[in-house]
């Protein structure tokens, strides 16, 4: 009985917590993606968290573009990295264009 009331009980903590010791997604910010069309450059800019005290960075569209050297943008990613409940956390922007 103790091995199954176990069992159940990691169970329920796994389920609970799924997802909380990393995270890492990447998501389009367009709406029509049939259409995409991605560009010759590709540019990134990040901004970072850390143990919910400081934040730093610039994670822009303008800042991904200029480190890019894109003029047009196309397309653009949001990629976000957690690790333990956000105790670091990581935003990236990615755009592409010409």
């Amino acid at each position: 009985m103790r091995i199954r009331t176990a069992v159940l009980m990691t169970g329920l903590v796994l389920l609970v917590f799924y997802g909380c010791a990393y995270v890492n997604i990447r998501t389009p910010y367009d709406t029509d993606l049939n259409q995409t069309q991605l560009g010759s450059k590709t540019g990134t800019a990040e901004a970072y968290s850390l143990l919910w005290l400081v934040a730093w960075g610039d994670a822009s569209y303008t800042a991904a573009a200029r480190n890019g050297q894109i003029t047009v943008m196309q397309h653009a990613d949001q990629e976000v990295l957690q690790v333990l409940f956000g105790l670091y956390t990581r935003w990236r922007i990615v755009v592409y264009g010409d």
